[in-house]
């Protein structure tokens, strides 16, 4: 099995630091972004990384956790015409977008290639009684509460934890991953 990330910001890197130290050890993953001091409340970044890009030193992140592992990755911006070509080898997209009209994009994309696809909707605020895991057709699972969009509420480090750690907990079920 082979996992794609799009996206390396609060639910992308923290989804990829869960699934390396659960043993999985490869991954694909992209982003155009740099990191920023307010990404560091949620995101797996530190402040001597700010201003590096969140791909490059994801991948540097994940190799201090795990040595040995492949963690391919590229300084990319995703759209309609390069987001098919980057995941085409992998099983497994976990959408780990910021923007509504991005993660639809990925949507339109790459499920009908017959990709399992889990998504995020809901991580804004910091209420997590509501969080819970939606399947949406054969493969398409969506996790959050499904209301606190970023755009309107603050993002804060324990709900974009648990939604990223759920999402994690999918990725290595469907990827065969867990023991019976």
């Amino acid at each position: 099995m082979k996992i794609g990330i799009a996206g390396c910001g609060g639910i992308g890197s923290n989804v990829a630091c869960h699934l390396v130290r659960a043993g999985v050890d490869y991954l694909k993953f992209g982003d155009f972004d740099k990191i920023e001091e307010s990404n560091l409340n949620r995101q797996f970044f530190f402040k001597n990384q700010i201003g590096s890009y969140k791909s490059e030193t994801l991948s540097k992140n994940l190799l201090a956790i795990n040595p040995n592992g492949k963690f391919d990755y590229e300084v990319i911006k995703f759209d309609r015409d390069n987001i098919k070509e980057f995941f085409s080898d992998c099983d497994i997209v976990v959408e780990a977008f910021d923007k509504r009209e991005n993660k639809a994009m990925l949507i339109e994309e790459i499920l009908p290639l017959g990709k399992i696809i889990i998504s995020a909707s809901g991580i804004g605020h910091w209420d997590i009684d509501n969080i819970k895991v939606k399947n949406i057709g054969k493969n398409l699972i969506v996790v959050g509460d499904f209301e606190k969009d970023t755009d309107d509420y603050k993002t804060y480090s324990h709900k974009v934890g648990i939604v990223a750690a759920m999402m994690a907990g999918i990725v290595l079920e469907k990827g065969g991953y867990c023991e019976k």
